[in-house]
């Protein structure tokens, strides 16, 4: 851990120090006032003012977080990830290296948007985003949710999915362990699952 301009740090004793809130790499650039204890910002990572990021987050090498992003806690957002406006993220999530999220369908370069014709995107608690996973604005991504590398995600994914492929279809079901599912919709594990709507609950 590593104090910085925007850690608060104090003194525990005979030349020990504590680290309260968050822990900047001197390579990492922090604008944000809401970031929570125990997040680590590591080396050429930039997280934007006015994203709010939880508690116990890991934000590795060169991620982007602009200001309008939401985090929750205990997130792992890997080297080379870009979240832009509009994309809030529950608690345990894992976005994967390379990971990028969109807010515009119709980017033009001469045209200049507002907030409000960006599309946000909701990514439920415990989701896993593989390596190199695109996610197209306006969509969401249920809880549990596990996305494999490479996947294009261009619709909702229903809670305890797999999904896969250019556009990512629903491939099976994963726990919330992360394993994948029996066909009964049991894991070995101990958990169990019955379908509620498009996706799974807990039995």
């Amino acid at each position: 851990m590593f104090p910085s301009s925007t850690s608060r740090i104090g003194r525990i004793g005979r030349g020990r120090w504590w680290v309260v809130v968050p822990s900047v790499h001197p390579l990492g650039l922090n604008e944000s006032e809401h970031v929570g204890e125990g997040t680590r910002v590591w080396a050429w990572a930039h997280v934007l003012p006015g994203a709010v990021v939880g508690r116990d987050c890991n934000i590795c090498d060169h991620a982007f977080v602009e200001g309008g992003v939401v985090l929750g806690d205990r997130v792992t957002v890997k080297n080379a990830v870009l979240l832009f406006d509009g994309v809030s993220v529950g608690d345990d999530v894992f976005l994967g290296p390379n990971v990028v999220f969109t807010n515009d369908l119709r980017p033009r370069a001469h045209v200049k948007k507002g907030p409000e014709a960006l599309l946000p995107t909701r990514v439920e608690n415990g989701v896993t985003l593989g390596a190199g996973t695109t996610v197209v604005c306006g969509t969401k991504i249920g809880a549990h949710a596990f996305a494999a590398a490479g996947s294009v995600i261009t619709r909702d994914v229903p809670a305890h999915a797999f999904v896969a492929g250019n556009p990512a279809k629903v491939r099976g079901w994963v726990c919330e362990c992360g394993e994948r599912l029996a066909d009964d919709l049991s894991c070995a594990c101990g958990k169990a699952y019955q379908r509620a709507g498009d996706g799974l609950v807990a039995r």
